[in-house]
């Protein structure tokens, strides 16, 4: 597949919850995700609202339509230079440069504006093209986590994925 040319990304806004809301109902990206089936648009809205002032909530666009969403959730205390990432790409655009530029941008902050020095994040074992993308921005695994979600009527497994800085 062609890698997107016109791909931009910005802040998410509270506007982009129908589009977000639309794409996290597509089976593949609905097969990533904990969600449940037929999301609705004022959960999505609300998630919006709830991002904290040091978290990072970013959409992807071409052509003006939304194909991707990635988020960094700092922890805070003792934990407060860690921070948990969550993303996905919508089902027709998938392999085609989205996942890495929304990972990028998020790894970029984290690395040079929020000084973050763990990434941690969960991804679903049998995954593999999620799990290629984070071992290539040095992403590595730190455990399984056996029957961890139930999806599409059978248990899977999950892994922990975390980088470090430096």
């Amino acid at each position: 597949m062609e890698r997107i040319s016109d791909l931009t990304l910005r802040a998410a806004h509270i506007e982009d919850a129908e589009a977000i809301c639309a794409i996290t109902a597509l089976p593949g990206f609905l097969r990533g995700t904990l969600r449940p089936p037929f999301p609705a648009i004022a959960g999505t809205r609300k998630w919006l609202e709830s991002v904290a002032p040091d978290d990072l909530n970013i959409v992807a666009l071409t052509a003006g339509t939304l194909v991707g969403n990635a988020f960094c959730r700092r922890f805070s205390g003792r934990r407060g230079h860690s921070a948990e990432l969550g993303m996905g790409v919508h089902d027709d655009y998938c392999r085609r440069g989205v996942g890495a530029a929304l990972l990028g941008a998020l790894v970029d902050a984290a690395d040079r504006w929020l000084a973050i020095d763990r990434l941690q994040l969960t991804v679903f074992a049998d995954n593999a093209p999620a799990k290629a993308l984070y071992e290539k921005f040095g992403f590595v695994l730190e455990g399984v986590m056996k029957r961890y979600a139930f999806r599409d009527g059978v248990y899977v497994d999950a892994l922990c994925m975390a980088r470090l800085r430096g």
